[in-house]
């Protein structure tokens, strides 16, 4: 039953039929309580989009895939603490991140947010030394700004290091089949009753065939060994002891006449066995395409002449041990009705019933085969290919041994895995150069190699779009508008990058065109960010600003750390005229991307107006302690702590009985680790006795005074102080 509900619970996970695969897992987990079931559950919940559910049910867990899964669930509700705690706990760091590369990705995502750019490099490069073909590790290194030349990171020492990872991989997986078919060949061996040396042989036959071809060669040991052996598959009951012969099995052949010959220098007389002790035997062969099988025993007779099967008779060397008599659909007495084998050397593996093919009734011989058309032909395929592993493993077809073709077949698989991780790597150097040159701003060298793409690849959505990218940061508007387009038009459904197609129709005042793209996004996706980033722009181009503010804060609301779209929001509040909301957003922008150029230009520009008015305030009024205590905000929202506490200090001898200038000293202190200083001015603040909405905010600064930076909510102190 746990089996049964696992299976149920995969299957609907991959047709994405999250509600009932979170319904099937709820009751396997009240049956089954095992943590790998409350695994899985968690992971149906995170496919449903109820992360708070995984984080109900995995919180506590010990096991690395738990606590990653429980990671993820506090990532995705911006739990970033508790999610780093989970991966890296504190108390144990020893311990190693769960999930490997997918792990270290995750960690350094979360330093990434939580501003600690050296510790998330650490963790992405990690992440690539673990799995190279993680591209979204090496795309945060781009954007970080610390990535490794594309040259290097996918370099040929990559490619051949994957090679034989993969290669060990296949290798391993293919041991285990072969000692599968080990065991199952030891088991029909026992029941034929073989001598050593001969089950030596069979051995290794079965094996040389798995190693080749092992989604064809199972079959075919099922087919050679299926008269007596205790495979479940075939459903297939034993013959009693009388009923032994001296006839091996066949071996596969597209009618089933071609047999292995019998013991004995002639033909073998007939089998002593009365009729109604003669069963029927069903084969059920999968892998050969084959539905049915029927046939009975049949009587040898010491008088008939085998044919040998003009196919297969050309090149083939019969070794002494192992002779092989084919016969076609014609080899028959038609007198009798029956097959007739020849046989000319002794064999202890002959020693079983022969089954064979029952005759159909109304239908000539010639055309008795397993059914009608070319429902079979998978069986002749199989054993046209394989002929000579099915014989022996010393026979010999065109002066070749089986060994040596098993060989070359593994050489050549082994090529053509090297030649596509070979033509994979270079694809990835030619991407991820281009990627991280444009990352870096260096536009024409990004176009440059972008230009050696393959046709294919260029013309996809994502190409397109970063050429569209990189034009736009070259000013040229009108290139970064046509691959826009092109892009737009080869991928409809492609989001990214539709933000700065919006803004580049903003620039060039296609007013109409504008409103159709935003129309478009939103009739996609009205859930994503770029979607109201295209309505924002649409009414920012109408010069209705209030509008576009509100579109943009919706679209900071779905996804707060799209850097663009708080800067797009600092913007309106700029056009506005509210330049402290408009400091505030640009700097939340560089809290997500610390490389947004255009926050820092909106916030140098701002800043800069900003002081050059407060130092004419200054001039005019210099009892005023409000240019001064705004100029120290400033300055602190620059990072230039020492000049805003020269300012604070001469404000404080025109106001020395301001609780929010201590407030604000004791923030400077805690940025510049002056931790003493800061929890005294804190201190300070409390006792001048301030507003009753300002006391609770000064002691929460100064309950955070000794923790890190990245975990203090700054932006809730900075409205307040």
């Amino acid at each position: 039953m746990e089996t049964l509900m696992v299976d149920r619970v995969h299957g609907s996970l991959r047709l994405f039929m999250h509600r009932n695969a979170v319904f099937l897992c709820e009751r396997l987990c009240a049956q089954f309580p095992a943590e790998t079931n409350v695994q899985l559950l968690a992971t149906c919940y995170l496919h449903n989009n109820q992360p708070y559910a995984a984080y109900h049910i995995l919180k506590g867990k010990k096991l690395p895939e738990s606590r990653y899964l429980f990671a993820m669930s506090c990532f995705r509700m911006n739990l970033l603490r508790e999610a780093e705690e989970a991966l890296c706990p504190v108390n144990e760091p020893s311990i190693e991140v769960p999930s490997g590369a997918t792990g270290h990705y995750l960690l350094g995502v979360i330093y990434r947010y939580t501003g600690r750019v050296e510790a998330a490099a650490e963790q992405f490069v990690q992440a690539l030394t673990l799995d190279p073909l993680l591209w979204a590790a090496y795309e945060e290194l781009c954007i970080l700004g610390v990535a490794e030349d594309a040259n290097e990171c996918f370099s040929e020492a990559t490619a051949l290091r994957l090679q034989q990872e993969l290669t060990s991989t296949s290798n391993v997986e293919k041991s285990n089949f072969v000692n599968e078919n080990r065991f199952l060949s030891s088991n029909v061996s026992a029941s034929f009753g073989d001598s050593p040396k001969q089950i030596k042989q069979l051995h290794a036959n079965t094996t040389a065939e798995v190693s080749g071809y092992p989604h064809v060669k199972s079959t075919a040991l099922h087919m050679q060994n299926g008269a007596p052996s205790n495979l479940s598959q075939f459903d297939t009951p034993s013959p009693t002891s009388t009923q032994a012969s001296g006839i091996a099995p066949p071996p596969l052949f597209r009618n089933m006449h071609a047999y292995q010959n019998t013991a004995g220098g002639n033909a073998p007389s007939k089998p002593k066995v009365n009729a109604p002790n003669l069963t029927l035997r069903r084969k059920y062969i999968d892998e050969a395409g084959l539905k049915k099988v029927s046939g009975r025993l049949f009587n040898q007779s010491s008088d008939s002449v085998p044919r040998r099967s003009a196919r297969l008779s050309r090149d083939t060397t019969i070794n002494s041990n192992s002779n092989i008599s084919q016969f076609g659909g014609n080899g028959t007495d038609h007198s009798s009705g029956k097959l007739r084998v020849n046989s000319s050397t002794p064999s202890k593996l002959c020693s079983t019933a022969l089954p064979s093919v029952q005759v159909r009734k109304g239908k000539p011989q010639a055309t008795e085969n397993f059914d009608e058309g070319n429902r079979y032909h998978v069986v002749d395929e199989m054993w046209t290919d394989n002929v000579t592993s099915t014989s022996s493993s010393t026979s010999i077809v065109d002066g070749r041994y089986p060994e040596q073709e098993k060989s070359e077949r593994v050489l050549s698989q082994d090529s053509k895995l090297a030649i596509g991780i070979r033509e994979l790597m270079a694809l990835l150097r030619t991407l991820g150069e281009g990627y991280r040159l444009s990352c870096l701003f260096k536009c024409q060298e990004a176009l440059e190699v972008y230009r050696k793409l393959p046709e294919a690849q260029f013309n996809t959505g994502w190409v397109l779009c970063q050429v569209g990218k990189t034009h736009f940061e070259l000013v040229n508007y009108l290139e970064a508008d046509h691959f826009f387009e092109l892009a737009h038009r080869l991928s409809p459904c492609t989001l990214e990058g539709m933000d700065i197609y919006s803004t580049v129709l903003y620039h060039l005042n296609e007013e109409m065109r504008l409103s159709y793209l935003a129309q478009d996004l939103v009739s996609i996706d009205r859930l994503s960010p770029q979607a109201w980033c295209a309505v924002g722009n649409c009414f920012a181009l109408r010069k209705d600003h209030e509008t576009a503010l509100k579109n943009f804060q919706r679209a900071v609301q779905l996804d707060s750390r799209v850097a663009y779209a708080h800067t797009l929001c600092g913007h309106e509040y700029s056009a506005l005229e509210d330049y402290e909301n408009s400091i505030k957003l640009y700097r939340s922008a560089l809290q997500v991307d610390e490389r947004h150029y255009n926050a820092w230009y909106g916030l140098g520009v701002r800043n800069e107006e900003a002081l050059e008015m407060m130092e004419k305030a200054i001039f005019a009024d210099k009892k005023n302690p409000l240019p001064k205590y705004q100029k120290a905000l400033i300055l602190l929202g620059l990072q230039k702590y020492p000049d805003a506490l020269d300012e604070l200090e001469r404000l404080k001898e025109i106001a020395p009985h301001e609780s929010s200038m201590y407030a604000l000293m004791g923030k400077i202190y805690k940025q510049l680790n002056i931790l003493d200083k800061a929890v005294f001015c804190f201190g300070i603040a409390l006792d001048l006795k301030p507003p009753a909405a300002d006391v609770a905010i000064i002691k929460s600064a100064m309950e955070k005074v000794h923790l890190p930076d990245e975990l203090m909510d700054d932006d809730d102190d900075d409205d307040e102080i």
